[in-house]
């Protein structure tokens, strides 16, 4: 029989471990396709139906966007330090509780997801050779201008700690069949995403269907409740039913 402190202590290393290796693989495959990819180049990777393509962005998970300013990548860069460090602070307090490990794994997995877009914006712009006019570096409404040869004076994005373009490469290149309505020969999926992105997903996706078994506690609270309303019902009933003379 497993202790309290010994499955904590075990869970926690299963876990971080966990974190870690999902870091290094995210980290490392972002690096092989930075010195390995042209913008926009595209290998297969299973058929043709599931394609490496290298893009960046600046946004959110699966390239979404949020805003050209200095303060819209700044806004985002805080709000997933702010994130991930409430992430750690909450898994600690579950993993102190001795709870399930699924469900340490599953916030390990959106931890360790949003730990490594995180290091993209952090350290990117200086890890790699910043060009101004590099085609996801041009960021209209930035307010930054530069000049970029042939192509003129353009906006570029900011550059700095906290400021660099999250890389993604996986993409779906599967479409919707011309029998389909309104979505026939559509992308089914026309997103790119990295392995950080997954890694959300899956966590979250995890916490929703199994959340029955990651908070019994509450939905036996709330068994409880109706139970002893069902019986205070009951009970008065009787009580009733005794005081009406016959």
């Amino acid at each position: 029989m497993i202790n309290d402190k010994s499955k904590v202590k075990r869970n926690f290393l299963i876990v971080g471990g966990l974190i870690l290796l999902i870091l290094l693989f995210d980290q490392l495959l972002k690096i092989y396709i930075k010195n390995n990819f042209l913008p926009g180049e595209s290998r297969p990777m299973f058929g043709e139906w599931f394609v490496l393509e290298f893009t960046e962005n600046p946004g959110m998970a699966f390239g979404t966007t949020f805003g050209g300013k200095v303060w819209h990548k700044l806004a985002l860069s805080i709000f997933r330090i702010v994130a991930v460090t409430v992430l750690c602070w909450y898994w600690v307090k579950q993993a102190k509780k001795a709870v399930r490990l699924e469900f340490l794994i599953a916030l390990g997995l959106i931890i360790a997801g949003a730990t490594g877009n995180l290091l993209d914006s952090m350290f990117y712009d200086f890890t790699f050779k910043y060009d101004p006019c590099f085609p996801y570096n041009i960021r209209e409404g930035s307010g930054i201008f530069v000049e970029c040869d042939f192509w003129g004076k353009m906006e570029t994005r900011p550059r700095g700690f906290l400021m660099g373009n999250v890389v993604d490469m996986f993409k779906f290149e599967a479409t919707w069949p011309s029998w389909m309505p309104w979505l026939a020969g559509e992308p089914v999926f026309p997103a790119i995403w990295n392995v950080a992105d997954g890694s959300i997903t899956l966590g979250v996706i995890m916490i929703f269907i199994r959340q029955g078994k990651y908070f019994p506690k509450e939905k036996k609270v709330v068994e409880a409740q109706e139970i002893s309303l069902e019986d205070d019902s009951v009970v008065s009933d009787e009580i009733s039913e005794e005081k009406t003379p016959d």
